[in-house]
């Protein structure tokens, strides 16, 4: 119920003009809903830009519901990014809305749908990120948007932008490399829901999730069962939890593993949905992306 009057009174801001007062600092505010986007967008654009997140660390994008805060942010922005391919679930037919209204930018717009993973008829996986080169399409797509709208100020960022996108590309390379010092017998990837699957297909990895591709969905006793007889018929040693799933779903599996005289272990933690706090490691992309890798490298070989 709190979320329908949240959205509602979010509608009634948007066409009704009641918005937060815009900022007077001749910047251009842009309102990233992930910690990721808001990352990227950050490492990409210049001074001329204000980037901010609508989601922090740790918070899972499947479960998000807009707060009276939130409402304020979504008005007073200039440019709103999101993700798409409803990650952000039923903020997306808002962003849609609020589209008509000002610039609204979907990262999975500048993805060709045939690089989409599909999961049925006109839904496909939004773990984008996790194909580091598909992703970088998406910024692309971003960075040609602003230009279009905001040359002057997209043109002083171009230095940037193109020396991000050059590190996007060695993080690319560097983590096939990674993952290749894995025996292809060892490379299966076991977490508590589908996010890596775009992740699996660059990188050549099999992954496995203990719930779908959203959070929202519940794991059963027939889930269980399932991973836990991959585990003992391939032998494999190591499980992943994730940041912002609770690690009870992936102990579970290990647990029942145990029990019928297996042996497997947690490999350790990896960031699927959402960043660590910023001073970690994690709390960057790239960072987030490096920190993924070494631990699924070091829990597998």
């Amino acid at each position: 119920m709190m979320q329908i009057i949240v959205l509602t009174i979010f509608i009634a801001i948007t066409f009704y003009g009641c918005v937060s007062p815009k900022k007077n600092d001749g910047k251009i505010h842009v309102l990233a809903t992930t910690g990721i986007i808001a990352d990227i967008l950050s490492n990409s654009l210049d001074s001329s830009f204000v980037v901010e997140s609508l989601m922090g660390p740790g918070v899972d994008p499947h479960l998000y519901k807009a707060s009276a805060k939130d409402v304020g942010l979504l008005s007073s922005a200039d440019i709103i990014v999101y993700n798409g391919l409803h990650l952000e679930g039923k903020m997306t037919e808002i962003l849609k809305k609020v589209g008509r209204h000002k610039m609204v930018i979907a990262v999975s717009d500048g993805i060709p749908e045939s690089s989409l993973m599909s999961l049925a008829e006109d839904i496909h996986d939004p773990h984008i990120w996790f194909d580091i080169s598909l992703y970088s399409k998406g910024l692309q797509h971003i960075y040609m948007t602003l230009n279009r709208h905001y040359p002057i100020q997209a043109k002083s960022s171009r230095n940037k932008y193109e020396k991000y996108l050059k590190k996007l590309n060695d993080m690319h390379v560097w983590t096939k490399q990674r993952i290749e010092l894995i025996p292809a017998k060892q490379r299966i990837l076991i977490t508590a829901h589908d996010a890596f699957g775009y992740f699996g297909r660059a990188y050549g990895m099999r992954v496995v999730g203990l719930q779908g591709i959203s959070t929202v969905a519940e794991f059963g006793i027939q889930d269980i069962m399932r991973l836990s007889a991959l585990i003992k018929q391939y032998s494999i040693r190591s499980i992943f939890i994730e940041s912002s799933v609770p690690k009870r779903s992936i102990e579970s599996v290990m647990y029942n593993v145990q029990a019928s005289g297996g042996s497997v272990c947690i490999g350790g933690q990896l960031f699927s949905d959402a960043l660590d706090s910023k001073s970690k490691k994690a709390g960057t992309y790239l960072g987030m992306l490096e920190s993924n890798v070494q631990t699924i490298v070091s829990s597998l070989k």
